[in-house]
């Protein structure tokens, strides 16, 4: 039953957001996490092949006049150029036209690039493609954030941020794997074998196409937009499916606020919000991004090379590896997303941040006195990034949560795209020429570095991290377009 109701001068009263939050878990719910957060898994199956396959794409006979540091270092750098230049420009449209819309655009861009990209005949061709290719992957990063966090109840809006963004991992687990029998001559050519790992990813790609078709727009982006009356519809066509599912009436929702539509925020609009509305919780969404990117884009970018250069492995073989670290990654925010929504996103984000920084810091030191093989160096990294990974999570959690309703994607947008550009694009050229070097010292100079951001992350969230655990996203932050200044529970607008 619908509970919105018009308001004068062009306002409306609704309680959508608080019908939202006061569901209990469906199988609608299901749908979105499965309709929106599988894209993740490409995303890891796209960074992990290559990272994988580029000591293959090096090799004579590959079909590429490409060198190993080339892909480590400038297609790399170029993915995650792409992704931060795609984040910025679709999340502006995402704000503007909808999170449906962008979604299933940028979907449509990762597809046509990445099936461009497996038909690569010369290094520029393979170079303007991975850039495209992250154009539509950064795309989805704000997109689809957005639509996850508007449309999952606040009891498990961390927990499941956290697996969805951490799905990533299952992604790298089934690139690695492809990658060695991509590789395996006996099986494929040495220049088909590596084009055939992108085609896969269209062909998924296509398959959660199919699924994300049946994924609404988001009802908190609606009512603010001038769509009031299709966001209570939607809503109430979503009680009913969870009504009929579980045998139960639902409790009524706990408040209403009034909102002033409007079709657009400009600009300007937005970056006065987040930088002086919000200063505090600008630098530690920029901390957050900066340390994580660093850490991922950087090193895993070329754990394959390290285990080539400094442990013989062949190139062949090292997807084994990075499966193993992949599944750490993976089980992070599996097993700790429950705890950012219980034990609270303060204590979870600084704790997972500094510890992984910490033991990255003790593994450095293990590589430099040479008392690694590469297990063990592999078993030290699953420890780190079993932490690191749900850190790195929470915080694309903590920007989609923490900014108006009204910024939201262009928030994801911006912090993602200069972190990333920091840590991702400054991160892979220069562990490219440190591993690539062959000296031991170079490598531990990177790791440290990553470590030593990762610690100073997490001490940035001690002090400036938001306990948005279990809470609207409208009493995180007031919409701009609130009515009143105060948010859905009634509770003043939090700033800084």
């Amino acid at each position: 039953m619908s509970t919105g109701s018009a308001a004068p001068s062009g306002t409306v009263t609704t309680s959508v957001p608080a019908r939202l939050d006061r569901l209990p878990w469906s199988r609608w719910h299901w749908m979105v996490v499965i309709g929106l957060g599988t894209v993740w898994i490409l995303d890891g199956l796209e960074v992990t092949i290559v990272g994988n396959i580029a000591g293959r794409l090096s090799e004579e006979g590959s079909g590429l006049p490409i060198s190993s540091a080339q892909v480590t270092g400038v297609a790399a750098a170029l993915y995650v150029a792409g992704a931060c230049s795609g984040a910025l420009f679709f999340g502006w449209l995402t704000d503007r036209f909808g999170r449906k819309k962008l979604f299933i655009i940028t979907l449509a861009v990762y597809l046509a690039a990445t099936a461009l990209t497996a038909v690569s005949f010369s290094s520029w061709w393979f170079f303007v493609f991975r850039f495209f290719t992250g154009f539509g992957i950064g795309g989805e990063y704000a997109a689809i954030n957005s639509a996850i966090d508007e449309l999952i109840p606040s009891l498990y809006r961390g927990r499941v941020d956290l697996i969805i963004n951490g799905s990533f991992w299952l992604g790298a687990i089934g690139g690695s794997l492809l990658s060695i029998v991509a590789l395996d001559t006996s099986l494929f050519a040495m220049d088909v074998g590596w084009r055939l790992t992108f085609a896969l990813g269209v062909v998924l790609g296509l398959v959660i196409l199919l699924v994300r078709r049946n994924v609404p727009e988001s009802p908190r982006w609606m009512f603010i937009h001038g769509r009031s009356q299709e966001a209570e519809d939607l809503v109430s066509s979503i009680e009913d499916r969870v009504r009929a599912e579980k045998g139960t009436e639902l409790p009524p929702p706990a408040s209403e606020m009034t909102i002033r539509q409007r079709k657009s925020i400009g600009f300007l609009t937005v970056a006065r919000t987040v930088f002086t509305a919000y200063p505090k919780r600008t630098v530690l969404g920029l901390s957050l991004f900066i340390g994580q990117a660093f850490l991922y884009n950087a090193i895993t970018f070329g754990f394959g090379a390290i285990l080539t250069k400094f442990f013989d492995v062949p190139t062949g073989s090292t997807g084994y590896y990075f499966a193993v670290i992949a599944a750490g990654n993976f089980l992070g925010p599996l097993l700790l997303g429950r705890l950012f929504d219980t034990i609270g996103r303060k204590v979870m984000i600084t704790s997972t941040y500094v510890l992984s920084g910490l033991l990255l810091f003790g593994t450095a030191y293990l590589f430099d006195q040479g008392s690694l093989t590469a297990t063990s160096l592999t078993a030290c990294w699953s420890v780190v990034l079993f932490f690191a990974s749900a850190g790195a999570s929470s915080a694309y959690l903590t920007v989609s949560e923490i900014f108006p309703m009204e910024t939201r994607a262009m928030a994801i947008a911006f912090f993602y795209a200069v972190g990333t550009a920091a840590g991702g694009i400054s991160g892979p050229l220069l562990f490219a020429k440190l591993t690539e070097s062959g000296v031991v010292a170079d490598t531990v100079l990177a790791f440290q570095i990553g470590a030593g951001l990762m610690v100073a992350a997490g001490l940035v969230a001690a002090v400036f991290a938001v306990r948005a655990e279990r809470r609207s996203l409208e009493d995180i932050a007031a919409p701009l377009s609130a009515a009143t200044g105060t948010s859905s529970a009634g509770a003043p607008a939090t700033t800084g």
